[in-house]
């Protein structure tokens, strides 16, 4: 069942450890099937090292059920399926507990934009939740943690995917954010790109820091913001090859 889905899960599980955002068991990846009925997701608990396709995990999504795996689903299984349902474009989720992007969740920060390589993937801050209530917690915390980002880009006016040519005011493409004192959640059109997209937020995390080390008041220009975002994923773009 979903073996193509499967495999791609697990590469990109994979391909965190790659990358450098993380280490024992701490994160996820997750990706959806074509007909949006199934998740699948990386088990509990289970180390990278000698990990496959067969200990993926594949969750219904209406009912939340595992219906094929031998392992337990991922603790975070509920916030990933709350985002899937609320938002028909994603097709991957990434959550990690990368270094540079928990210290701004941990901070209740959101990441700045100071530079154009955050500019060429994020259109403006990636914002930061509200912390979430000690009832939330303990009702039914992985849910809620799914609600309060939800929330976070619900009302923000944020657009969870970077659509092409859409930037109004209070509306900004943003493909990941952070939970306060937890860490950091992106997402994108395939399991691979949530990873390209969560190892991205790392980056420019790692950048901020260092940059706001050295001047607390730095700051980019927004005609800046809007001329590489745009040249990248604009009507009228013009980086890369076509």
């Amino acid at each position: 069942m979903l073996e193509e889905l499967k495999k791609a899960v697990c590469e990109a599980n994979l391909d965190l450890v790659n990358k450098g955002v993380v280490i024992y068991t701490w994160g996820n990846v997750s990706g959806i099937s074509d007909d949006r009925k199934y998740m699948v997701i990386k088990p509990s608990g289970v180390d990278y090292d000698g990990m496959s396709p067969e200990d993926m995990v594949v969750v219904d999504i209406a009912t939340g059920e595992s219906v094929e795996g031998k392992w337990k689903p991922s603790s975070d299984t509920k916030t990933h399926l709350e985002l899937y349902r609320r938002y028909r474009e994603i097709k991957g989720i990434v959550h990690t507990h990368s270094v540079n992007a928990v210290a701004f969740a941990q901070a209740g920060m959101a990441i700045p934009a100071l530079g154009t390589t955050h500019a060429d993937y994020f259109y403006g801050d990636i914002p930061c939740t509200r912390e979430l209530t000690e009832q939330e917690v303990m009702e039914d915390y992985e849910t809620n943690t799914g609600k309060v980002i939800i929330e976070t880009v619900d009302h923000g006016g944020y657009d969870p995917m970077a659509i092409p040519g859409i930037i109004v005011k209070n509306h900004v493409a943003i493909p990941g954010i952070i939970v306060k004192n937890h860490g950091p959640f992106a997402w994108g059109k395939s399991p691979a790109n949530a990873v390209y997209n969560a190892v991205v937020m790392e980056k420019v995390a790692e950048m901020d820091l260092k940059t706001l080390q050295l001047n607390p008041n730095s700051m980019m220009a927004q005609y800046v913001l809007d001329k590489h975002y745009m040249r990248k994923h604009g009507p009228n773009a013009y980086y890369g090859q076509k």
